[in-house]
């Protein structure tokens, strides 16, 4: 838990800069290089079918490389941004981009489940590097556009998961896994990309001046609350996300017998809808506010996810497309939402809630995947049609009186 007994470290409204000084260059430039990233990422899951019948795997086996993944960047990422808070290091995030590489490349090759787990592991490594220290960089780039600036960060990377099925559709599944090792080529060019990013952020902040935090107190133990609430929040998305990624393409199999191929363009819509939302979430907030983009985004999607495991295939495809997109327009938010809570721990803070959100995927696709195997993967959907429920916590968050800048 971040540091909020000092009062700087809890100011409810910490001065931002001018919205002339974004840079835009910049915020694109990790936008894409997010979208490589998360195009590694998504590949993973994918691609679950074919390495389910290649490998012959149970649905506990594919919850289980989610977990692997998932939970070893939960652990460090947190880790990362703590440090990267203390000793700020930019032009880390280019290794992040060659682990990411390595982790790919070695699934395209591996002989057996344990190194496909490995595989696996080390995509989870290159998260934990790049995630923390890219959001800091977009804050800074942001010229006081916080909300705007993590969106457009976050687009890339819902934008690459997207983009993960259509490449296993039309390049993985008739060309065979080995093809993988060639799509992960583009993690280079993100890598060298990434170490001018990083030169660039290590020039701005030392040329920029830190500024003391001002504005209305808000007691430690408020803000614990407000950061548990969030952590919630996060981890009410995270299970319902991870029963689409993970689960998605099985369920329309076994429920519509779509071929494999079929189902990987569906969830390439999912996922391209929840990218626009991510990038409407952090627009609409710096508007309107934070709080009121997270009230939307979790208990929005309830009626949607409800009607999810009762209608047939054209009404799935559209509802699951709102439901991405309804959802995923939290994930700006809350990061912000937490940044301003604790002035000063850019990076904790994102480790700490990109962390949860992998880890809490993680977990979720290891329990779903044993409930899938016990009570098929229909029921799973129907449980958790009824997770948006959740997102009434969201009335405990501070308001934007006791939060000025949120």
């Amino acid at each position: 838990m971040p540091d909020v007994s000092h009062p700087a470290a809890i100011s409810s409204a910490s001065p931002r800069p001018a919205a002339s000084g974004t840079a835009w260059i910049v915020l694109w430039a990790l936008s894409l290089c997010h979208m490589v990233n998360d195009i590694m990422q998504s590949l993973l899951s994918a691609i679950y079918p074919l390495l389910r019948e290649e490998f012959a795997l149970s649905y506990a086996q594919v919850g289980l490389m989610t977990f692997a993944f998932q939970v070893t960047a939960s652990l460090l990422q947190p880790a990362v941004g703590m440090l990267t808070d203390k000793h700020p290091m930019p032009k880390s995030l280019a290794l992040g981009m060659l682990t990411t590489f390595a982790g790919v490349t070695l699934l395209s090759q591996a002989p057996s489940y344990g190194w496909l787990l490995v595989g696996a592991m080390l995509i989870g490594i290159g998260s934990a590097v790049f995630h923390p220290e890219s959001s800091r960089v977009a804050r800074l780039a942001s010229g006081g556009k916080f909300g705007t600036a993590q969106s457009l960060f976050q687009l890339g990377g819902n934008f690459g998961q997207s983009m993960g099925p259509l490449l296993a559709a039309f390049l993985v599944v008739p060309l065979g896994r080995p093809v993988i090792g060639w799509v992960a080529l583009f993690a280079l060019a993100g890598a060298a990309t990434l170490w001018r990013v990083g030169a660039w952020a290590e020039g701005r902040r030392r040329a920029s001046k830190a500024s003391a935090a001002i504005g209305p107190l808000m007691a430690r133990n408020q803000v614990v609350a407000a950061i548990a609430v969030l952590a919630l929040l996060s981890m009410t998305k995270a299970f319902y996300m991870a029963s689409l990624t993970s689960y998605y393409t099985f369920f329309l199999i076994e429920k519509f017998g779509l071929s494999a191929q079929a189902s990987q363009v569906m969830l390439f819509l999912l996922l391209f809808g929840a990218a626009a939302g991510v990038m409407l979430g952090g627009i609409v907030g710096d508007r309107v506010g934070a709080r009121k983009v997270i009230w939307f985004s979790i208990l929005g999607a309830l009626p949607f996810s409800l009607l999810l495991p009762h209608v047939g295939l054209a009404a799935t495809a559209v509802l699951t497309l709102l439901v991405g997109a309804i959802m995923a327009s939290a994930a700006p938010a809350i990061v912000v939402f937490a940044q301003e809570l604790v002035p000063g721990r850019v990076g904790l803070i994102a480790g700490l809630f990109f962390g949860f959100a992998f880890g809490m995927g993680g977990i979720a696709a290891a329990l779903l995947g044993v409930v899938a195997d016990a009570r098929g993967i229909e029921f799973v959907y129907l449980l958790c049609s009824f997770l948006p429920v959740l997102g009434l916590a969201t009335v405990l968050l501070p308001k934007p009186k006791a939060l000025a800048t949120v």
